[in-house]
């Protein structure tokens, strides 16, 4: 005869049966995961940064998870479309764009600022030896950009000049898309540009100081004339469609590589952020705004 304790045990074996089944669904179906990171910084660069996160969370989830470094920004919006990315790390207009065009795709985790903000800013540099006091003084020189699908780099600042009236086509020479950060900065190092916006998140971390840790530049050799408003920090994104135990053991790992693996948190950011925090689309959907709001400025300049 069953009495209740014996149908509890029982209901309570099944329980866990059905949790270990679960996850190890997932690893029978997603042997491999793919992490994306845009190529904000070169290469080398980026694969040494994040190559520690990637190994954690292959031991984290008990699945190999491969580091792919696009060659841009779009490469990691089309591979999360193809749903050959599963899980991406990218700026806030690059996740836009991603769900816009219809990425199935959701942010789980967002970067926290050394200052405890969750946000950062566009800023254009030029050289500090230079004349140029703002924006408006650039006319008729040569611009670099980051990437179309930048945020800080493309299209917060495509924002904040038709704000002040300006068209960049037009008002300057030329504009160079650089294809990330870094060589944005080293156009206007080398000359090739007189102005170059960039990320920026406090007086104690942003790209240029980045680079000046790597001996790559000189932060002194640059001079801020343009700080946008506060842009959403960067989030991090897996597909919708992947397994929910799946989804949730990404979730716990991530939230807690800061104090499960400190060393890996700080080859990212080398002690100049906080812990990744939760998010979701809500935040993004002022970024979402935007970039359709770009794309319309886009289409008027096509049909003019």
């Amino acid at each position: 005869m069953l009495d209740r304790r014996t149908l509890v045990a029982g209901a309570m074996t099944l329980a866990a049966f059905g949790t270990c089944a679960q996850a190890q669904d997932y690893k029978a179906s997603y042997p491999e995961l793919v992490f994306a990171k845009v190529p904000d910084e070169n290469a080398s660069g980026t694969t040494d940064r994040w190559t520690p996160f990637v190994d954690y969370l292959s031991r984290q989830l008990g699945v190999k998870v491969t580091l792919r470094i696009a060659n841009d920004y779009a490469a990691v919006v089309e591979g999360q479309r193809a749903g050959n990315i599963h899980i991406a790390m990218y700026g806030p207009a690059s996740y836009a764009r991603a769900y816009v065009t219809g990425a199935k795709i959701e942010p789980f985790a967002i970067e926290v600022s050394g200052d405890g903000t969750k946000g950062y800013y566009s800023v254009l540099y030029v050289k500090a030896d230079t004349p140029y006091k703002d924006l408006k003084d650039l006319a008729g020189k040569n611009l670099c950009l980051v990437d179309p699908n930048s945020t800080s780099g493309n299209n917060v600042p495509r924002y904040a000049m038709n704000k002040m009236g300006i068209d960049p086509e037009t008002f300057f020479s030329k504009i160079v898309y650089a294809g990330s950060h870094e060589n944005a900065v080293i156009g206007v190092q080398q000359g090739t540009c007189d102005a170059a916006f960039n990320w920026w998140n406090d007086e104690k971390e942003s790209n240029l100081l980045r680079m000046a840790r790597k001996n790559m530049a000189k932060a002194e050799d640059f001079r801020i004339i343009f700080k946008s408003d506060l842009i959403v920090n960067s989030p991090m994104a897996y597909l919708t469609t992947l397994p929910e135990s799946l989804k949730a053991a990404l979730r716990n790992a991530v939230l807690n590589v800061a104090t499960n693996d400190p060393a890996a948190f700080n080859a990212i950011y080398e002690g100049k952020q906080l812990p990744f925090v939760a998010v979701t689309h809500k935040e993004y959907e002022p970024v979402v705004e935007l970039i359709k709001f770009v794309d319309e400025l886009r289409k008027k300049k096509r049909a003019s």
